[in-house]
């Protein structure tokens, strides 16, 4: 792990986790009212944990009314979805789809199995801008361009 890595995940610990989920709700939110990214129905009152394993960052949200809200500590989520930036990234852009990632065990997907599979399917199915592609191609360059570099200097 980068010394860039630790200084975010030190920081990221010591936040609330409603304000560690902050930045990913008000993506979510923006891609929602610009109609790119609709939660359906079976999301609904349901509390998630997004997990970014190499970052050591748990992001808890929820789905409520159709809109997404940033979770509390408290929050018992009913699915967690486990992967490195890259593979978020990956899939993202639309480079990976979610049954690669589960079955090269790069996602791990843990809870309410119905409701893993909606996600997996909404998560496959949304319309993803050519923007959003592009910049996440870009972001995945960027960060194994940063891996190789730090896995030259150790």
């Amino acid at each position: 792990m980068s010394a860039l890595h630790k200084l975010m995940a030190s920081v990221h610990r010591r936040l609330p986790a409603r304000a560690r989920a902050l930045p990913l709700v008000a993506a979510l939110e923006l891609a929602r009212r610009a109609g790119w990214l609709e939660p359906p129905a079976a999301l609904d009152g349901h509390a998630f944990l997004l997990t970014v394993q190499d970052l050591a960052l748990a992001v808890p949200f929820r789905c409520e009314g159709g809109r997404f809200r940033a979770g509390s500590a408290d929050d018992q989520p009913a699915l967690t979805l486990r992967a490195c930036a890259v593979d978020y990234l990956r899939l993202l852009g639309g480079e990976a789809d979610t049954d690669t990632l589960f079955f090269q065990r790069r996602l791990v997907i843990s809870g309410d199995t119905a409701l893993g599979l909606e996600v997996k399917y909404w998560l496959d199915a949304a319309p993803r801008p050519a923007w959003v592609s592009q910049a996440a191609a870009r972001l995945v360059a960027l960060y194994g361009a940063t891996a190789g570099r730090a896995g030259a200097a150790s």
